[in-house]
């Protein structure tokens, strides 16, 4: 069935570029071309800043250096001409992007800084300082045993409360991001901005966008306290990651964490990330897993992100601080196609793309986990069946579905995007097939 919707803009597809996977900058820009053509229309790319001693990517030293490691050859070093070489390299890469028709986004670092930092020196007074007088590392607690306590002791934890320090933090930030804009940067993934007050954010986002008014703005707030969160409603952050990949798909949580935030901004799921163990690897290299997870995260939000290697079944977790380019590995399986079909869902039908209602149409204990999304823009609604159930095969009526979605039996249309080894098409008689650890995407366009 063709689809009847007027103009709207797709929610961001986006493809995560780990830069020290690759190398030199100039070998991102031999990715592009293959990024576009599954249908991406973001690249997202890990810091590339000059780390601290630790090595980490997230321990910025210096924001306005590059990463030795992705410098290549003949190009600036610590000789002072490093930064007009480095910028050089970055504004051929996002050029190149652009010309590809892909927006670059970076990631934002600023609730830290390396312990090592020259603003650790220059700036003591931005930082926060432990009883000793010493400057502070952030930490983490453990969820399942509060006696599990992280600390990283590369980093040096900045201080946004309200005191006069804060307007020249602010302002050294506000000069860093525009730096990157005009590099030609169009969007920034702000790490753990939950730990920001939202009117910080504010500001930042305000002073963006005076010159680059098309900037976007992400914020990573995965594992955050809700009002940690909520106290970012003013910040005017364009999207916001969500926790779909820790669904079981029976918990309520994940559904109200959906409804909870889709009014402060619409969000972003991914199968996996640079954080998380590889799905490959989980899966002992099993493709319908990575499809499976893959088409759950475009069909569940406004938009979809995966992180470089997830289309070829890497098994390796990315690592922050050793991951390089020998650690490239051969194929398990290629979902590239795959992953082109299921974003041009994305790229076509409004219901997908946006934060519209969502509800489960099916109770908690049944076998087939059914949501029920609707836009608010369009006259469309989406139905996605879920069998969650690794061995067993499962049936859902066609008449419970076309209830759900107030259609006829006849204008189901199905957009479920095919694989290759999909059974024969279910008849208008039968049931709707579920094979083991699957789903069925339905389109209805009023």
């Amino acid at each position: 069935m063709p689809s009847k919707q007027t103009s709207f803009t797709p929610g961001p597809r986006i493809y995560n570029l780990f830069p020290t996977l690759l190398g030199p900058v100039e070998r991102w820009t031999e990715q592009l071309p293959e990024i576009a053509r599954m249908g991406f229309d973001w690249v997202f790319v890990n810091p590339f800043h000059l780390p601290g001693e630790s090595g980490s990517l997230y321990a910025v030293k210096d924001y306005y250096r590059l990463h030795p490691a992705l410098r290549g050859s003949g190009g600036g070093g610590d000789d002072g001409d490093g930064d007009r070489t480095d910028d050089e390299r970055l504004r051929a890469f996002t050029d190149a992007a652009s010309q590809a028709g892909l927006a670059v986004m970076m990631d934002l670092v600023v609730n830290h800084t390396a312990i090592d930092s020259d603003l650790v020196r220059a700036h003591p007074e931005w930082y926060v300082h432990d009883d000793d007088g010493s400057v502070h590392s952030p930490s983490a607690t453990d969820l399942d045993d509060p006696e599990i306590v992280t600390v990283w002791e590369d980093l040096a934890q900045l201080d946004y409360s309200r005191r006069p320090e804060r307007e020249a933090m602010i302002d050294y930030f506000s000069e860093v991001i525009r730096h990157y804009t005009a590099l030609g940067f169009r969007g920034f993934r702000c790490d753990a901005a939950y730990q920001l007050p939202g009117k910080v954010w504010q500001t930042l986002i305000g002073r963006a966008r005076e010159s680059a008014p098309e900037t976007r703005f992400f914020a990573e707030t995965l594992g955050a306290p809700p009002a940690a969160i909520e106290q970012l409603r003013p910040a005017g952050f364009d999207y916001l990651f969500n926790s779909a990949k820790w669904w079981d798909f029976r918990a309520d949580w994940l559904l109200d964490q959906y409804h909870r935030f889709r009014d402060l901004a619409p969000s972003i799921a991914f199968p996996e990330s640079h954080d998380t163990a590889r799905l490959a690897e989980e899966s002992g290299g099993d493709s319908h897993e990575s499809r499976f997870w893959y088409l759950f995260s475009a069909a569940f939000s406004t938009g979809v992100m995966m992180p470089i290697g997830y289309e070829f079944g890497f098994g390796r977790r990315l690592h922050v601080v050793e991951t390089r380019p020998e650690h490239w590995e051969e194929s398990s399986f290629d979902l590239r196609d795959f992953i082109g079909r299921v974003n041009a869902l994305k790229a076509e039908f409004a219901v997908l793309s946006e934060e519209g209602p969502q509800h489960r149409f099916t109770e908690v204990e049944e076998p087939v986990v059914g949501l029920l999304r609707c836009s608010q823009r369009q006259a469309q609604r989406s139905a996605v069946l879920i069998n969650p159930d690794p061995e067993s095969a499962q049936e859902y009526g066609r008449d419970q579905l076309a209830e759900v979605l107030g259609c006829g039996l006849d204008q189901l249309n199905e957009i479920t995007p095919t694989t290759g080894d999909e059974t024969a098409a279910d008849s208008i008689e039968e049931g709707i097939q579920l094979a083991p650890r699957s789903l069925r995407l339905f389109i209805i366009d009023d």
